[in-house]
């Protein structure tokens, strides 16, 4: 088990973490300055004494940032897959009398964390277990993860990142696009893990559970995998749940596995067997393919047979247009399914699907419906070669040996209403009235094709005051809304543009780099909107890229000649330009922080959540307080100023009226 003392640092970070989130982001206290400031000063000489930092601890903050690529490494030792059973007694067999540990086979990336000097050196996903891929950068910024551990050895070891199901969950939610929701955890895990910017790692919550010790240099382990993990534990890593088993408790131990798998948050796809001790185990080496001191279980899926009805072809937003098996509704794991993907045209053909055919049916990881077998293999099954939205052409397209359909018109209209649904959004263009049921209506009768026609929908008036759901006063608002919208800022028209990877900070900061001038950011080139501070090579590729193509800009130039762009507020004078704030304690004068935010922004600062060495000022009416900002501003040399001493500073510049 962890000790006391890590126990008691995983629950300060928690509380002040909340704290943090609920006064910074949204502007309530759920606990006093000096009880923050109390057990700050409690985490802080605890990360003292132990020697570990944990990844989402306060006293730490590990700055975003994006990487071209993902480099490669050849693996110290090979990572081999496990020889694995669904039978009970082959498992029983292999554990014999031997004690074992029996824990949840994870279902994410496998990870080899490298610790040198007490901190972390390097991160490499599993690969194809002998050349991976580098995440440093990205494992930095894992849910709970330790940065700095009390071992100042070299330590290495193996884990799983995983996301959660309810984090995945919260993640597609947030999406309103239904074609671009994530399939299952496992995919969203893998491509947070392999982000080009570690900023998209964070926000999507991966954690890290440690299920091998692979070398920690003189350190006794008493020949014990069980040692192992619990060392592992102390040192602030989490570590995934097991049990001690033997033959003869391990049907006991077996029920508890089956009645947990129902209620966990994280997927697993089975269980692993490995001999606690550990010179016997390597005494036995391995195969080509598996060692043989580990041996998987996965769980016997309950199959049912039904008959396939219909295929359908559902399009997505990228054009791919996914094959979706209908059959007869059976019970499965207690739920009744009647639908499960088929994923691609690959599948496709491999099962030799056909109408009317015999299939057996399961849920993977007693979760996700799947075709497990087509028992009669008539193959009849034809292929669409239109979409079956636009009915215009769709093609076969393989890549990577994979077969799949792709409806090949750029104007299909499940394209196009993805892409208006997120035009017309809040934090977009922010027009009411238009839902994406509307937008399909409008899109249908042919009244809108591309962005700026939405400005042009009055002259449809008589016929939309007739549609379902509309009227007089409907539309009236609806004329409203699009009005109010033509004021906006350049920043929301980037955005509304659906680039990607291009979210409304991201093109603030590139607005107000080129002075909210649309021609030259339309003229810029990739070097040098990759130069921007807080931008990258990722973001200036994507952006390039748009505008390089005349139809973007056709569409772009439609749209613009119904707005007035307003400019943010921008002093002329950028007395701020390249100066780092944090904000603490009760404002007076603002009537918020994003009001303090937006003026410092205006004047060309920055805004942060924790005092650096890149601070430039501390924002705190308590000057003399003993805060933990205020005492590490003071340690660091940082000026600590009252609103009243930043109102100063920014008059300078221009007048300003509070």
């Amino acid at each position: 088990m962890e000790t006391a003392e890590v126990t008691r640092m995983k629950e300060l970070v928690q509380k002040l973490n909340e704290a943090a989130k609920a006064y910074y982001q949204e502007d309530r206290e759920i606990m006093s300055n000096r009880e923050y400031d109390a057990l700050y000063d409690e985490l802080e000489q605890a990360e003292k004494i132990t020697g570990i930092v944990l990844a989402d601890s306060p006293t730490v903050r590990v700055g975003y940032e994006a990487v071209d690529a993902l480099p490669k490494e050849t693996h110290e030792s090979p990572m081999l897959s496990l020889d694995k059973t669904k039978d009970r007694e082959v498992l029983r067999g292999f554990i014999g009398n031997h004690k074992t540990l029996l824990s949840w086979k994870m279902d994410g990336l496998t990870i080899v964390l490298t610790y040198e000097n007490g901190e972390l050196q390097k991160a490499v996903t599993r690969g194809n277990g002998i050349v991976g891929e580098v995440i440093t950068n990205n494992a930095r910024v894992f849910r709970n993860i330790p940065l700095k551990i009390a071992y100042q050895g070299r330590l290495v070891l193996r884990g799983e990142a995983i996301i959660t199901y309810s984090d995945f969950e919260r993640i597609n939610n947030s999406i309103e696009d239904v074609d671009a929701k994530y399939k299952n955890p496992r995919n969203l895990c893998s491509g947070s893990v392999r982000q080009l910017n570690n900023q998209i790692t964070a926000e999507r919550n991966v954690r890290f559970y440690a299920f091998a010790l692979v070398s920690a240099q003189d350190v006794e382990m008493h020949n014990s995998r069980e040692f192992q993990m619990e060392w592992l534990r102390t040192q602030g890593f989490e570590v995934v749940e097991y049990r001690v088993v033997t033959s003869e408790n391990l049907d006991e131990v077996m029920v508890y596995f089956a009645e947990k798998i129902v209620t966990n948050d994280f997927p697993s796809d089975g269980l692993v067997a490995l001999y606690d001790d550990i010179a016997y185990g390597e005494s036995l080496g391995s195969t080509a393919k598996f060692p043989r001191n580990a041996f998987a279980f996965k769980w016997a899926d309950e199959v049912r047979e039904t008959t396939l009805r219909e295929i359908e072809w559902s399009p997505s937003r990228t054009g791919l247009i996914n094959p979706i098996a209908v059959f007869d509704p059976v019970e499965l794991e207690g739920t009744t399914v009647s639908r499960a993907s088929v994923h691609n045209v690959s599948i496709v053909k491999d099962l030799k699907l056909g109408i009317g055919d015999t299939i057996q049916v399961y849920k993977a990881n007693m979760i996700i419906p799947q075709i497990a077998e087509n028992l009669t293999q008539s193959g009849n099954l034809e292929i669409p070669d239109t979409c079956p939205v636009c009915g215009q052409k769709a093609k076969i397209i393989c890549e990577n040996d994979v077969e799949a359909l792709y409806c090949m018109n750029p104007d299909c209209v499940a394209k196009k209403i993805k892409a208006f649904t997120l035009f017309v959004s809040r934090d977009a263009m922010n027009i009411d009235g238009l839902s994406e049921a509307t937008l399909e209506k409008f899109i249908a009768k042919g009244f809108i094709h591309n962005f700026g026609d939405i400005f042009e929908i009055e002259k449809y008036r008589d016929e939309i005051v007739t549609m379902d759901g509309f009227g007089e006063k409907s539309f009236d608002n609806l004329i409203s809304s699009i009005e109010k919208a033509k004021d906006t800022t350049l920043a929301k028209v980037i955005y509304s543009l659906g680039i990607s990877n291009i979210g409304l900070s991201n093109a603030k900061i590139i607005c107000r780099y080129f002075d909210d001038d649309l021609d030259k950011i339309r003229s810029a080139k990739e070097e040098e909107i990759s130069a921007i501070d807080g931008i990258g090579p990722v973001i200036a590729g994507s952006l390039t890229k748009y505008f390089a193509k005349p139809e973007n800009n056709q569409k772009v130039d439609h749209l613009m000649g119904y707005l007035h762009i307003v400019k943010e507020e921008k002093a002329d004078n950028q007395i701020f330009a390249g100066k780092n704030f944090v904000i603490t304690g009760s404002l007076e004068r603002f009537s918020n922080r994003g009001e303090a935010k937006n003026l410092i922004e205006s004047l060309g600062g920055k805004v942060t959540g924790s005092v650096t060495g890149k601070t430039n000022y501390l924002i705190n009416n308590d000057v003399n307080s003993n805060s933990s900002k205020n005492k590490k501003a003071r340690e660091l040399g940082i000026p600590i100023l009252s609103e009243e001493d930043f109102l100063k500073l920014a008059e300078e510049s221009k007048q300003i009226e509070i």
